[in-house]
């Protein structure tokens, strides 16, 4: 199960670049407020929401996740319990094919992760929190880390969707 906020289009687009490369940290609560209201079937019993995580290369040049600043809107409890492996290129510009590659096993369970914490993913809903969905490539790497520590039910909620040609399966 799936949701966006809207379509990775005209004003949200802006909003979406504005918030994540101009550091426009502030729009986390209105990005946010939009993705609860579209989300609410995805985020209705949710025990957690876990953000993707950024490479830390990365994390330190942008100075924030905006995946965990919109997850920390959401009004669930947030759990950061995944890890990016490597660096990856960025998705932009990728074909979907290339997209899947390009994340096929970055994400693991965090090392900084307690046991507890891991375990409290067992048999539970989670939903995965990003800002933009296009082929979905992202997404499903971090769900197959998910659902190998026994997550009952994976979901997903984004701020926005990107409209794709459909020749990807993970849409």
């Amino acid at each position: 199960m799936a949701a966006a906020g809207g379509d990775y289009i005209g004003t949200l687009r802006q909003i979406v670049h504005a918030f994540k490369y101009d550091g426009r940290r502030s729009l986390a609560r209105p990005l946010g407020d939009l993705m609860r209201a579209q989300g609410r079937e995805v985020l209705c019993d949710a025990t957690c929401v876990v953000p993707v995580p950024l490479h830390a290369w990365r994390r330190i040049h942008r100075g924030f996740n905006q995946a965990a600043d919109l997850a920390q809107t959401l009004g669930v409890p947030v759990t950061s319990i995944l890890w990016r492996r490597r660096l990856t290129a960025p998705q932009a510009g990728l074909s979907a094919a290339e997209r899947r590659r390009n994340v096929h096993r970055a994400f693991g369970v965090s090392p900084l992760v307690r046991q507890a914490d891991r375990e409290a993913v067992r048999g539970a809903t989670v939903v995965i929190v990003d800002d933009v969905r296009t082929t979905g490539a992202t997404l499903h790497a971090c769900a197959e880390v998910l659902a190998d520590l026994g997550a009952r039910e994976v979901r997903v909620l984004t701020a926005a969707v990107r409209a794709h040609d459909g020749s990807s399966p993970h849409a």
